[in-house]
């Protein structure tokens, strides 16, 4: 259940990503490599986090009684996946760092 909202969160941060680099800069990614791949994980790390404290945000709002139920249900649940996608991914990045320590010299 979560993949389809993953996947979704990362074609619309490919489409950020691909809408900033369409626009004229005054240098250009090829002159800096390995920032478009920078770019995309700092702007991720920005996303993550906004959701995550949306969620929050909605969740105290409805303690107070200021926010419709369905609409923290929906937060909650966004930042609930959110989480889940980046202790993923970090799981990942440590296994890699593990592979490659352990390949031979």
């Amino acid at each position: 259940m979560a993949i389809p909202a993953a996947a979704a969160a990362a074609y619309r941060a490919a489409a950020q990503i691909a809408t900033t680099q369409a626009a004229p800069s005054a240098v250009a990614p090829a002159n800096l490599p390995g920032s478009s791949f920078g770019d995309f994980l700092s702007g991720a790390i920005k996303d993550a986090t906004s959701t995550i404290r949306q969620g929050e945000h909605s969740a105290s709002q409805q303690v107070q009684g200021k926010a419709n139920l369905v609409d923290v249900v929906q937060s909650v649940n966004a930042a609930e996946i959110t989480l889940d996608t980046v202790v993923a991914v970090r799981d990942k990045v440590v296994a890699a760092y593990q592979s490659i320590m352990n390949m031979p010299i």
